[in-house]
């Protein structure tokens, strides 16, 4: 034995003194991946020497072996924290010098670049300004800071329940009064309740006095059809109200034979400012090209029975009907016709079917600079006619308005996401990593910084979560993989092994002190 095997083995053991100590100084480095030292045995060349007669010389350091594997992930709440699960590095721009790291604990500098405490560059792909990620070529990221552009409102979609039970908008009634036998019958219409009639009825007198009978007839729908449901007959006394519908009366007083009476209930005319010339309302705010809003609404006043005119306008301005919906009898919306107005005098309004079923077209005008009149449509597919309270199920637009950037959050494929406060969501880039068939052939740069070299191969750019990638977990970082109770197992080991070695130093030197005294 001599002093060569004790030398090496010192110089080993202080060497893997070095990696565990500098494994436990790193225990609370983000992204940091411990190391081990791998030692090989020496021994002397020799070209006839005996296999087995062969003495080694010692032991070297062949290599510190990183250990790329997973690290405990842990949750930060911070944005532009990032955490990779599974293989792969950040790549990151040096002044245009690309390195690789672990280390997902990034900010903005006042550029709006994402970089590390460093200030080197986050790469990835970078988004335009409708949220398209360009996969070309990977950049530096920027989070931009400009508004968001504005949308304009173009369709309103609406479900709505209209309840089967609201009154009729429809005030006193008319009569027309038919003498086929010359002597003119008289009636007089009392409504108990205005408001509340169903349909036109037809009141038939026929029979000599003063035993008159009546046939009381009823119509629904539009266009009108004869309802079976409403009929009755009787004797007529002079002067005896009939009732028809709803509370509404008729009063015959001289009817000669075969004379009848036809009630026709009489529209309420539409007024926006009077609650009591529609059923119900509901309002949703509309954006124009340059991002200004105004709120349109909508009226809806029953008309006949499963028949509802549409009325809609912005407010502070003049409503005009846009549509009349007709629903089944089981309460399904049947049609929903486009109005037309007719210019008069008098005025008039048609209905026919619109281009695409259920959604009807109509205009609004707009003050603030942007194109006007502006073409909204309405689309009421989904709304019912229930007997249940009048109200709104769903209601939406398509526009909104501009916004500023409040946040934003990292996803598993590492797209980054802006949150504006106009509640738009937009991709504004996408962190990209780096894998390497061999790992431990990076040069550590320190920093958690990593260089490729020839022995790890080529970097492998492509999208987390894609092959042999992994996924990142934004809000939150890696910590390193050092186990400290194994790596203080491994330091008393370390400690033994240098004092073995230095006992084999000391024993050679007492038998070169029995050489001398002999």
């Amino acid at each position: 034995m001599g002093y060569q095997q004790g030398l090496s083995g010192l110089s080993a053991a202080s060497s893997d003194l070095d990696v565990i100590g500098n494994n436990i100084a790193n225990a609370n480095t983000i992204g940091f991946k411990s190391g081990t030292a791998v030692f090989a045995d020496l021994y002397a060349n020799s070209v006839a020497t005996a296999v087995n007669n062969q003495i080694g010389i010692g032991t070297q350091l062949a290599a510190v072996q990183q250990q790329f594997s997973q690290g405990t992930i842990n949750s930060t709440g911070t944005a532009l924290d990032v955490a990779i699960n599974g293989n792969g590095f950040f790549q990151m721009s040096n002044n245009g010098a690309v390195t690789y790291s672990r280390n997902g604990v990034f900010q903005l500098n006042s550029s709006g670049q994402i970089v590390n405490a460093e200030g080197l560059q986050v790469m990835g792909y970078a988004a335009n300004a409708s949220g398209i990620i360009n996969s070309a070529q990977t950049v530096p990221l920027t989070v931009p800071t400009t508004n968001i552009a504005p949308s304009p409102t173009t369709s309103i979609t609406g479900q709505f329940n209209l309840n089967a039970q609201d009154a009729l908008m429809l005030g006193a009634p008319t009569t027309t009064v038919t003498s086929p036998g010359g002597a003119t019958a008289t009636a007089a219409i009392t409504t108990a309740s205005a408001g509340t009639n169903n349909d036109t009825y037809t009141v038939s007198i026929g029979g000599a006095a003063p035993a008159l009978t009546y046939t009381v007839s009823g119509t629904t729908g539009n266009p009108p059809v004869a309802d079976p449901t409403v009929a009755s007959m009787g004797t007529y006394t002079s002067g005896q109200p009939i009732t028809l519908g709803n509370g509404q009366t008729v009063t015959i007083t001289g009817a000669a034979s075969g004379d009848s009476v036809t009630v026709t209930p009489a529209p309420i005319a539409f007024n926006q400012n009077s609650p009591s010339t529609y059923n119900y309302t509901s309002s949703v705010p509309a954006y124009d090209t340059l991002g200004g809003s105004q709120t349109v609404n909508m009226y809806f006043a029953k008309t006949a029975s499963n028949t509802w005119s549409v009325y809609a306008g912005v407010a502070g301005g003049a409503a005009q009907i846009i549509g009349q919906a007709q629903f089944s009898t089981s309460g399904t919306l049947s049609t929903f016709q486009q109005a037309t107005i007719v210019p008069g005098p008098p005025a008039t309004v048609t209905f026919a079917a619109p281009a695409t079923p259920g959604t009807v077209t109509f205009q609004i005008p707009n003050t603030d600079g942007s194109g006007t009149p502006q073409t909204l449509s309405l689309n009421l597919t989904g709304t019912t006619q229930y007997g249940s309270t009048d109200g709104t199920n769903n209601l939406s637009q398509n526009g909104y308005a501009a916004g500023q950037l409040t946040n934003f959050s990292i996803g598993t494929t590492g797209v980054l996401t802006g949150n504006y406060s106009n509640g738009q969501t937009a991709s504004l880039g996408q962190i990209v990593l780096a894998n390497f068939n061999n790992p431990n052939g990076l040069v550590d740069l320190g920093n958690n910084e990593y260089q490729e070299t020839a022995q790890s191969g080529v970097a492998q750019i492509s999208t987390p979560g894609s092959t042999n990638h992994g996924t990142l977990q934004g809000g939150a970082v890696e910590e390193s993989n050092v186990d400290l109770t194994s790596e203080l197992v491994n330091l008393i080991t370390a400690q033994r092994n240098y004092q073995a070695n230095a006992q084999t130093i000391k024993t050679q030197q007492t038998v070169d002190q029995t050489l001398i005294n002999l």
